[in-house]
């Protein structure tokens, strides 16, 4: 427990001030040292689960990770309030290709590289990386005030996460799930790695579309009849080299007649055969289309179909391999343009035309990628993804924003086999051994010494890693001990909600509902919540280029982090991006200033009276803005429970702030203030009102901003109850999250405080609008019909706030006040007589020479403007100019003259 010394006045001597750098670190070190952040197996509520997405072990925490770990540390704090045994597993994803490229940039700087190095030592020097950044990460998650369970941390390349990738590997390959076989797959050059559909970036590009003839075969016959051609259309020329066929659509008129026949390759002088297939788009360019099986994942399907061979002429390196001819070693796009020259003066190009192309990227290095045939290994998908489809269709799972279902069943119900296999050193290796002297594969789920079919030693480890996804799919279930029967297994899973960004809903979120299933039979979660991409100020994505990226520390550093988190909380709403403005954050490290200024303002005024922090239920409301606030309260603990239940985060934060700032603080402390000049009873009971409402708040707030709500609390329970064995809890963190006060809800006592909050808003904007000095007390007339008693009652709780005199207070008024500004609030008539706000004398001397003025400057711009020769001479700008100051001149009159006019009266 972090001990507070009892001085003469404990509240008089906290600053006057919120200051997050005294106070964050401090209390974080109290929660994890405190276990505070362990499940609880006693509680009485259900167990609540989340697993933390990982994040990569290649750099620091960007606001992408602050909205995830902002929005998950308040469900885990609200659940961990209710009672819920709330665990939340937290780690780091070993990111295959993005960490391998990160430290071979590194040795590139030194001069080496990994083959230099050679396997073993690249990845001692990963792990040294990892072991940096791992602590960085898990000290930023702190930062943010990550309420996870640090005692199970794990690491996708953890022993026991390792176990469960070759335990699932084994598994799905003994199934016949898994397979090794010659596809096109997404090649990346640079990564020298396979890639998978989801690790490719399409990105509009402008290029262009080459229509190119091919001469047919002359039939028997016919061989000096003229030249015959058949034209196709093409983006990528290099890949002519590779072709093997054209094809048609069957159904397509115009080429029936030559199906079957052969045409000549150009430059390479090869014979194709021209084949239909309904594969073929009639309305694309010529409606007939190269068939390149070797670079093409259509044109291998099409291959398949028709037995075609499979010439490959862009190697792995993005260089023109031997099968390309006099273009060997050529890279691919010098080859384009020297291929397409040829064509030309062969006289086989018909026309180039501008074309926007969907250029695939390496989503790690840019690197555009290369369609390629290459013996990998491959998940069969389909059979996985059924159930995963039956999950939402049938509303066991739900998806938070629903749009997002759509998008979710796309995808699955046109899911293709996954590529698992990367040729990377860093990763999960493939569990697979080659026995050299027999030829023998095994597949095994421990490593293996010698050939289970010849006994042979003579055995190799199959060289590539597993797609980095391959272990993050098992996510929610590893982390707990699978396949292992654990306690935190069979105590913990399935998890409650898994809550991530929009963009990775097919890379990981499908998967993990795919991978449940299959393995434990049981969806992994019973919620997706999405969040959307913070973008900057104008709605930009961040990027380094733009030179708009905000680093978190830094806005942690500068505002707090309660700030940050109020922010990222509140901008949003599910499923949709978010605008971050600097206003904004700091407009909530202002609000967090509020909370401190209040709370302080509370302690001390407070500190001399007795009776503690009472339950809320237990307090008695005298007056009717005790009856208000407490039925404001009751009504915030309904809307924002309710909100929260339903992953409105940021609504419920928004309603939250609202009742702290203007009903507790501007019209409730404000209230009470007139309240304490009462009796001892009154003003016992005012305090532990004051005290009550405030403890509330501070458990409704804490999931938002857990540090400024701990101080706070802590500050309240050790002045307004010293004897910490009186205490509801040892620290916020547990306290219970409040119950909605039923009987406290009064639609009377909100009705007739909110004419009481018009009345006295009215009155400051007339103040205001006349500029009445601040201490100046004003007369005010008012008739109030029925609502005598009420206001009778509450005519002090106006000259405080209103800085008025005593209310004259009428049923109605025969005659109405002359030279008085006339406000209505509701049926309320409200009277400000003028001799009372201002010296009259001096003001209606004032107006006349603001009027006097003002008459002169019409004059003369009425001068200027008759003026034939400045109205022809000047600019049209300029003239428009003058026109629009006399418009504002004229204006500035008629007020002046209608306000020297109710003087007047």
């Amino acid at each position: 427990m972090i001990e507070q010394e009892k001085t003469e006045s404990i509240a008089a001597s906290l600053p006057t001030t919120y200051d997050p750098q005294a106070v964050e670190g401090k209390w974080y070190r109290f929660w994890e040292e405190g276990g505070y952040f362990k499940p609880n197996p006693k509680a009485t509520g259900k167990s609540f689960v989340i697993s933390m997405p990982p994040p990569n072990v290649t750099g620091a925490l960007h606001l992408g990770h602050a909205i995830t770990a902002t929005t998950e540390d308040i469900l885990i704090r609200y659940h961990r309030m209710l009672g819920d045994d709330t665990l939340w597993v937290p780690g780091e994803d070993h990111a295959g290709i993005a960490t391998q490229t990160v430290v071979e940039r590194l040795l590139a700087k030194e001069g080496t590289d990994r083959h230099i190095l050679g396997r073993e030592a690249f990845l001692e020097r990963v792990w040294q990386w990892v072991y940096q950044y791992k602590s960085r990460i898990q000290d930023q998650h702190r930062r943010l005030g990550a309420s996870c369970d640090w005692s199970r941390e794990r690491f996708t390349l953890d022993e026991g996460l390792s176990k469960a990738v070759r335990e699932v590997f084994v598994r799905l390959y003994e199934e016949g799930l898994i397979y090794r076989g010659e596809r096109i797959i997404n090649w990346c050059p640079r990564c020298m790695s396979a890639l998978s559909d989801l690790e490719v970036n399409h990105v509009d590009t402008q290029g262009t579309l080459t229509y190119v003839r091919y001469p047919l075969k002359p039939l028997e016959g016919q061989e000096d009849a003229p030249t015959e051609y058949i034209s196709v259309a093409t983006t990528r020329p290099e890949t002519i080299l590779g072709d093997t066929a054209v094809a048609v659509n069957p159904k397509d008129p115009r080429y029936a007649s030559i199906i079957g026949r052969i045409a000549i390759l150009p430059i390479m002088k090869r014979e194709i055969p021209i084949v239909a297939d309904d594969v073929v788009d009639a309305a694309f360019g010529t409606g007939a289309v190269k068939v390149t099986p070797a670079h093409d994942p259509t044109d291998f399907e099409i291959g398949v179909r028709h037995n075609l061979p499979r010439i490959q002429v862009i190697g792995f390196d993005g260089k023109m391999t031997d099968e390309a001819d006099h273009y060997a070693g050529q890279d691919r796009f010098e080859a384009r343009k020297n291929i397409v020259e040829e064509l030309k003066q062969l006289g086989n190009v018909i026309k180039i035309d501008e074309y926007m192309v969907p250029l695939g990227r390496c989503q790690r290095c840019d690197t555009i990628v290369e369609p390629l045939i290459s013996k990998q290994w491959f998940v069969k998908m389909t059979s996985l993804a059924t159930p995963a489809i039956g999950a939402v269709k049938y509303g066991l799972l739900k998806i938070v924003p629903e749009r997002f279902n759509k998008t979710y069943m796309d995808w699955l119900e046109n899911i293709h086999d996954w590529c698992i296999s990367r040729q990377l050193w860093w990763g999960h290796r493939i569990p697979v051994w080659y026995c050299d002297d027999c030829g023998e594969m095994i597949v095994s789920r421990e490593d293996v010494t010698a050939c289970t079919a010849c006994n042979s030693s003579n055995i190799r480890q199959d060289e590539d890693v597993l797609d980095t996804w391959f272990s993050s799919w098992l996510w929610p279930f590893s982390t707990l001990g699978w396949p292992d029967n654990t306690p935190d297994l069979q105590r913990y899973y399935p998890t409650a909600v898994m809550e991530t960004g929009y963009d990775i809903i097919f890379f990981w979120v499908a998967r993990m509902v795919m991978s449940g299933i299959h393995f434990l039979g049981t969806i992994p979660f019973h919620t997706i919540y999405l969040h959307g991409l913070v973008r900057d100020a104008k709605g930009e994505k961040m990027s380094k280029s733009k030179n708009n990226v905000i680093d978190p520390l830094e806005v942690m550093d500068q505002y707090g982090t309660d700030a940050l988190r109020f922010t990222l909380a509140t901008s949003s709403t599910p499923g949709n991006d978010m605008k971050l403005v600097p206003e904004r954050i700091e407009g909530n490290r202002n609000f967090a200033n509020k909370i401190w200024n209040a709370s302080r303002f509370v302690l001390i005024s407070t500190e001399a009276i007795g009776g503690g922090i009472p339950a809320i239920e237990e307090v008695y409301p005298r007056t009717l803005a005790d009856r208000w606030i407490l039925s404001k309260l009751a009504r915030l603990t309904q809307n924002a429970t309710h909100l929260i239940e339903d992953f409105q985060l940021g609504e419920a934060g928004r309603q939250i702030n609202e009742f702290f700032w203007s009903d507790y603080c501007d019209w409730y402390v404000e209230s009470a203030k007139v309240q304490m000049q009462g009796s001892e009873e009154e003003r016992r009971n005012t305090a532990g009102i004051l005290r009550a409402v405030l403890d509330c708040s501070l458990r409704l707030l804490h999931p938002y901003m857990p540090f400024v709500t701990e101080e706070v609390w802590h500050n309240l329970y050790s002045i307004g109850e010293p004897n910490k064995e009186r205490w509801p809890a040892s620290a916020l963190i547990i306290a219970s999250w409040p119950k909605t006060n039923e009987r406290a809800l009064d639609d009377d006592a909100e009705q007739r405080f909110a004419l009481l909050q018009e009345v006295i808003t009215r009155i400051r904007d007339a103040r205001n609008q006349m500029g009445v000095e601040q201490a100046r007390r004003i007369p005010v007339i008012m008739a109030v019909g029925d609502e005598m008693a009420m206001f009778s009652a509450q005519a002090p709780v106006i000259e405080f706030l209103a800085r008025t005199e005593k209310p004259q207070l009428f049923v109605e008024l025969e005659q109405k006040p002359q030279q008085a500004v006339s406000l209505l609030a509701g049926t309320i008539e409200v009277y400000l007589p003028l001799a009372g706000m201002l010296d009259l004398a001096k003001e209606l001397e004032r107006l006349d020479k603001e009027i006097a003025q003002a008459h002169q400057e019409i004059a003369r711009l009425q001068g200027k403007l008759a003026n034939e020769n400045f109205v022809t001479r000047a600019k049209a700008e300029v003239v428009e100019k003058e026109r629009e100051k006399l418009a504002a001149q004229e204006e500035r009159v008629s007020k002046l003259l209608a306000r020297r006019s109710d003087l007047a009266q």
